[in-house]
């Protein structure tokens, strides 16, 4: 028994010890974000190729979000897919299985995974709700003895296609925490994207690859991959994850858009822990002039740790020259990043090295001068409600912090 116990804690303790990474060189001088070479190159070392054709829309905080998504599910005929990380019971949870259920009675297709460790706040009765209304529902990595090794392998995705024509990503999660106008410290800030056209099927197959890996179970026909006519004139490329297949995607993916860049970048990071090789990429281009905004959480977060390690990091920036903005009213969540007004990246990927190297993650990369210039507005709007934090007040924090900084940042950074 001794010995089993001893096995067991080994096969822990090796899946959450830093992983081999895949990326240990600089990328080196890349084509402009918005020049046909670069978009050749990041259509076909990130999978699946950049799609013309699509509507983007985007939706800021719970008080839009969750009606926009509970109206694309209500408004589904044939498919509903979603995967989640966080679904946790409250009045959300169950507007969400109404909607959910209200479709599958009406025989609509309906697939929900939700992560074991996220959705450890759902009660029973909700997966019991879903289930009895007829959703097919899952778990992802559900914790078993015979595949413990996988504990520390999350899904982060946060998805929901609907008739493989419409489908969100960005970084909400199920709970009430989002619920609002993210404005008070109870109240996540956060945003949703949502693709019309094309490029839906691209976030569909995303889907699609971890229901396989849960159920063995194949989702075709023209109910989740229907012939898409254009929504719109912009182009997309859906961009994803995981440690068993393309775990260096995301960090690539940031990488090219970082050294891409020629005149700006705006980035949005709840957890902003970016490893030597990223730090370096974003000092190359403060270098070549560009401007570089961060905006990161302020005073309220939820998770210390992650955010003592952001903290040891934000040094070195700003003595490279970048501005580091610190989000006041609530706990910040957003994942965004814009480069030179042309290129937005958004999804469910923070900037960190548990989204680069050990989650499933999915983001979108948007290729569109006006939608580029909405989201740098909202940016704007995130600034205006921060404080600015110069070099001067981080060189000045007391010796105790600037001690768990380090040693957080020592976890967080290795891999």
């Amino acid at each position: 028994m001794g010995a089993f116990a001893a096995l067991l804690a080994g096969l822990l303790l090796l899946n959450l010890l830093p992983q081999e990474r895949q990326l240990k060189q600089p990328l080196g001088p890349l084509s402009p974000v918005d020049s046909p070479q670069f978009r050749r190159e990041i259509g076909n070392l990130l999978g699946p190729a950049v799609v013309d054709g699509n509507a983007v829309a985007d939706f800021q905080n719970g008080a839009e979000i969750f009606p926009a998504m509970l109206a694309a599910i209500r408004s589904a005929r044939y498919s509903v897919d979603m995967e989640t990380y966080i679904y946790w019971s409250g009045e959300t949870s169950r507007q969400f299985v109404a909607a959910l259920t209200g479709r599958a009675r009406a025989g609509v297709r309906v697939h929900v995974i939700a992560d074991w460790v996220g959705a450890s706040r759902m009660h029973a009765d909700v997966v019991k709700a879903l289930r009895a209304g007829g959703v097919h529902f899952e778990y992802f990595h559900a914790l078993r003895w015979y595949d413990v090794d996988r504990i520390n392998n999350r899904t982060h995705r946060k998805l929901l296609i609907v008739d493989g024509r419409v489908a969100f990503t960005g970084g909400v999660g199920i709970a009430d925490a989002w619920r609002g106008h993210g404005d008070q410290p109870d109240i996540w800030r956060d945003m949703q994207i949502r693709i019309t056209g094309p490029a839906a099927a691209q976030m569909q197959a995303v889907f699609e690859d971890n229901w396989i890996t849960t159920t063995g179970q194949a989702l075709l026909g023209p109910a989740y991959y229907p012939q898409v006519p254009p929504a719109g004139d912009v182009a997309v490329q859906t961009v994803a994850s995981s440690p068993e297949g393309g775990s260096e995607n995301l960090q690539l993916m940031y990488l090219m858009a970082i050294d891409g860049a020629r005149r700006t970048i705006d980035l949005e990071a709840a957890y902003f822990v970016p490893d030597d090789l990223t730090v370096a990429a974003l000092e190359r281009a403060l270098q070549r002039g560009v401007r570089i905004r961060l905006v990161v959480p302020g005073r309220y977060i939820d998770s210390e740790v992650i955010n003592d390690a952001s903290q040891n990091r934000w040094g070195q920036m700003l003595r490279a020259g970048a501005k580091i903005y610190r989000f006041q009213p609530a706990m910040f969540h957003s994942k965004l990043m814009i480069v030179d007004g042309y290129l937005t990246l958004a999804g469910s990927a923070n900037f960190d090295n548990r989204s680069f190297s050990l989650n499933d993650e999915s983001n979108v990369n948007v290729f569109d001068r006006g939608f580029a210039g909405h989201m740098e507005e909202v940016v704007e709007r995130d600034i205006a409600q921060s404080k600015e934090l110069t070099l001067e007040q981080w060189r000045h924090r007391p010796w105790t912090r600037r001690v768990l900084d380090w040693l957080s940042a020592l976890g967080q950074t290795q891999y």
